[in-house]
């Protein structure tokens, strides 16, 4: 079981860093800080390059301490918030990846709740600070709040479209 775990936490853990990486730089495929600050933008997004920097940054230190098995339901938590954000940049698109959907931002979702729920497994930071098991009450909080926390970036950070100019505006309903 703790092979598992750590094969699962290193892969969803490095993947989610990964991720974070090329959002504020050119490794790993990544467009740079100016690529990630104008993909954020071009998904709706305000703050431009603030925001990609936190963005990136939480998906790195998320998917470390996940790989780590460090702070597991914390670094799980933050894991779920980002990636709850990217499922709804894709949600319009379906739940399929060929078609840019969401499936793999709800995988990553799911293994962090799964790692939340587990725990990292004696192969972990976790275990050799002596900090396993976590409190169910706080696994229970971190699962709700991770996603609960990146819908609420969503709402506060993503512009409202605007109609071109020329374009008739939608009427209230009365």
């Amino acid at each position: 079981m703790d092979a598992g775990l750590l094969v699962l936490r290193l892969l969803a853990g490095l993947l989610i860093a990964g991720h974070g990486v090329q959002k504020v730089s050119f490794r790993l495929g990544g467009n740079g800080l100016a690529g990630g600050t104008e993909e954020f933008r071009h998904d709706g997004f305000r703050g431009g390059r603030l925001t990609a920097v936190v963005a990136g940054g939480s998906q790195i230190g998320a998917g470390l301490f996940l790989a780590a098995g460090l702070l597991t339901p914390l670094a799980a938590m933050a894991a779920m918030g980002v990636m709850t954000v990217a499922g709804t940049v894709k949600w319009r698109k379906g739940l399929w990846v060929q078609n840019d959907g969401y499936e793999y931002p709800l995988v990553l979702v799911v293994i962090s709740v799964s790692l939340a729920l587990t725990g990292p497994g004696r192969w972990s930071v976790d275990h050799a600070l002596g900090l396993t098991p976590w409190p169910l009450w706080l696994v229970l909080a971190v699962i709700v709040l991770g996603p609960t926390s990146g819908l609420l970036t969503r709402a506060v950070l993503h512009r409202t479209p605007t109609a071109p100019e020329g374009a008739p505006r939608a009427q209230a309903a009365d």
